[in-house]
């Protein structure tokens, strides 16, 4: 059968694969639409297989939020480039909006997205489109049972998407745009000074402990004796607890109230109290290790 430039463009526009690519699938099943699309999808799952070994520390969080309960996500690519991506895009805003369906990255990944297919199945046959490897990796929530949660994005790049994603969750009776205003405020402030806890409880305890340690053995070199030391590492201790610490950091907005002391005043002005029930910092590819590429030598490869 003959192929026609008609039938490579509508099994383009159907699949969004390359021009020779629909023209190869429209020989190999002699004409046949249907099976093109099938013999383009297997090619793409196999793609996919191939590029699942690159490491992508790129990509997205999105956050989306609907009232008491928030979201934010994180969708990795391998370039910056693929980031910008309006289909790309299009995925994780889709990807995080099914976020405030479920409760965990596990369920998340495993739930449909679109066409019948899980979120880890839509992006495999994405990479197959686009060229690189894209994997969900991670989503975060926060719920309270009265009050807000907003959210910040920083660094923003599309609508509610960007580089840091940033959820707070406040619990009280108050005014909710009030409350909506405050709490973006405060993510605003998580974006900029990263807390490791809200509250000094919330830390991790051997964070804790190594930074003890740390901190004596720093002070140990001083030559001072040790009960002299023991006070100084409680010095300084506190002093990592009041930086480190959501509750007691002081509000980038103002310079010179804590946390706590702001939520204690919007509080009084609301008429109710006002508890910062939890927090979520995400940022694109953190922990994540990066390789790196030498881009000659990458393309010398593809010569051969």
């Amino acid at each position: 059968m003959a192929i026609t430039a008609a039938m490579v463009k509508e099994l383009r526009d159907k699949t969004s694969a390359g021009m020779m690519d629909c023209k190869k699938a429209l020989n190999e099943t002699n004409g046949d639409m249907d099976a093109a699309v099938d013999w383009l999808r297997t090619k793409g799952i196999a793609k996919a297989d191939k590029k699942a070994s690159r490491v992508a520390a790129e990509g997205l969080v999105a956050a989306t939020t609907k009232g008491t309960k928030g979201v934010v996500v994180e969708v990795n690519s391998e370039t910056d480039f693929v980031a910008r991506n309006d289909i790309f895009q299009a995925t994780v805003a889709k990807i995080a909006t099914r976020g405030l369906d479920v409760d965990s990255s596990e369920a998340l990944a495993s739930t449909e997205l679109e066409g019948g297919k899980t979120v880890t199945e839509y992006l495999s046959e994405l990479v197959g489109k686009i060229g690189e490897n894209m994997t969900f990796r991670r989503m975060e929530t926060l719920e309270v049972s009265e009050g807000i949660v907003a959210s910040y994005i920083h660094n923003s790049v599309a609508t509610d998407m960007g580089k840091i994603g940033v959820l707070v969750a406040l619990e009280s009776s108050g005014d909710v745009s009030k409350l909506d205003d405050l709490a973006k405020k405060i993510a605003m402030h998580v974006a900029a000074t990263a807390p490791l806890a809200n509250t000094v409880e919330d830390l991790d305890a051997t964070l804790v402990s190594k930074e003890r340690e740390m901190l004596k053995a720093e002070a140990l070199e001083s030559g001072k004796p040790e009960n002299i030391v023991d006070k100084m590492v409680d010095g300084r201790m506190q002093k990592f607890f009041k930086e480190s610490v959501l509750a007691t950091q002081i509000f980038v907005m103002d310079g010179e109230r804590s946390i706590e002391k702001v939520l204690e005043d919007e509080g009084k002005a609301l008429g109710a109290d006002i508890k910062l029930t939890g927090f979520v910092r995400m940022a694109v590819g953190e922990g994540i290790e990066k390789k790196e590429e030498n881009f000659a030598e990458e393309v010398a490869a593809l010569k051969g």
